[in-house]
């Protein structure tokens, strides 16, 4: 939660509210805490209730508590949303429908498959675990997991990214997961009380990524050996010259070097083409924004020919019409409402070929068949595409 909102409201908002406020009182919380329990150890069971002077205090502490965790909760379905939006973006996850709920605020979404399976989750959480005690194995094994793997993830960023020394950087993070560590040994006891359902959602959540991270991979690999590289297309074209008909056609390509699938099989039934032909390509960059000037890159392939790149940060939504109107800056006027657009969809047959696991295959067909529409996805008018369906064994 707190990486989602300092994508949201940047590192500067997120410092002062934790070292000004956050920090100080959870650190007299928690010095508070163990002095009660020092001085009566029976408080030991609910230390934190325990703190009230008198039982009229009880009722503001669980007025606290109440709001405290509404605003956690709040957070936490925030940071998953905004995960959800990234992983989609970076290729770890299918295609799901992304709501925008502020025009003027980026980052700002709403995906309701992920707010219906939180909400499935927390009603099968209160169902299992029925005490709030029950859930503390749970939530121990959770935090402790989370704090090891910050630590290795710091140990990369700062070696990669800060290009911090190799014994500097595994010292200090020794010092960390010394104590986290211990830590986790110490809960290692309560996986048999429900210690193991952070790990077996962890595992399915790993399973779901991998799968679809290395099924599109396949995908791509056999799509790329069927592509026609895009001179041998254009040399073709200009010898054996295909009716040409009014209007723009735009092509959806995932690949910005060949010939996408959709012209191909387009030109193959209909021996027709558009007088003018854009094959478009959206990439995702492994940085939270792209920069305006960077956003979209026209190149001028010849007879009536264009290429065009569009590039996104995985915190930011593709969307192309906003490619299109970027095309304009470059010489290349593009009416979205007045032309066509194509774009290939692809039916995922499960084979005996090697590379991925068998019930695998299954799972990333089934995930395939269920992700949102290239359509939906890219704001498209239903009524200016056209898709043509092929089948792919992996």
């Amino acid at each position: 939660a707190l990486y989602a909102d300092m994508g949201h409201f940047g590192r500067k908002p997120i410092r002062l509210a934790w070292y000004g406020l956050v920090l100080p009182g959870l650190f007299l919380n928690y010095l508070g805490q163990g002095a009660l329990v020092l001085h009566h150890p029976e408080a030991s069971v609910n230390p934190f209730f325990g703190l009230a002077p008198s039982k009229w205090a009880l009722y503001p502490l669980v007025a606290l508590a109440t709001a405290a965790a509404a605003i956690a909760s709040q957070a936490l379905i925030s940071g998953c949303f905004s995960l959800t939006m990234q992983a989609v973006q970076l290729g770890y996850a299918p295609r799901v429908g992304i709501a925008h709920t502020s025009s003027s605020e980026r980052g700002q979404i709403y995906i309701p498959v992920v707010n219906w399976a939180l909400m499935v989750a927390c009603v099968g959480l209160v169902l299992v675990f029925k005490t709030s005690e029950n859930l503390a194995a749970a939530y121990g094994i959770a935090v402790v997991l989370t704090m090891v793997i910050t630590t290795c993830l710091f140990f990369f960023t700062a070696r990669r990214r800060w290009k911090w020394s190799g014994p500097l950087t595994g010292a200090l993070c020794a010092v960390f997961l010394a104590v986290e560590l211990s830590f986790l040994g110490a809960n290692l006891i309560k996986l048999g009380h429900g210690g193991g359902f952070p790990l077996a959602i962890g595992l399915a959540g790993l399973t779901l990524m991998s799968t679809w991270k290395t099924g599109r991979t396949r995908l791509r690999q056999r799509l790329a050996s069927s592509l026609l590289p895009i001179a041998d297309f254009l040399k073709s074209v200009s010898e054996f010259a295909p009716v040409r008909v009014k209007g723009t056609s735009v092509f959806l390509a995932g690949n910005p070097e060949g010939t996408p699938l959709a012209l191909t099989h387009s030109l193959k039934h209909n021996k027709t083409l558009h007088e003018r032909v854009i094959l478009l390509t959206v990439l995702i960059e492994e940085v939270p924004y792209v920069e305006k000037e960077r956003r979209v890159e026209v190149a001028d392939l010849g007879n009536s020919f264009w290429r065009v790149v569009g590039r996104y940060g995985f915190m930011e939504e593709p969307r192309v019409s906003e490619i299109l109107m970027g095309c304009k800056e470059q010489g290349l006027k593009v009416k979205e409402l007045e032309s066509t657009f194509y774009l290939s969809r692809e039916t995922v047959i499960p084979s005996r070929r090697p590379g991925l696991a068998r019930w695998r295959k299954h799972l990333f067909a089934l995930m395939s068949r269920n992700a949102q529409s290239a359509t939906a996805y890219f704001r498209l008018t239903p009524n200016r595409v056209v898709e043509m369906g092929m089948q792919i064994e992996i």
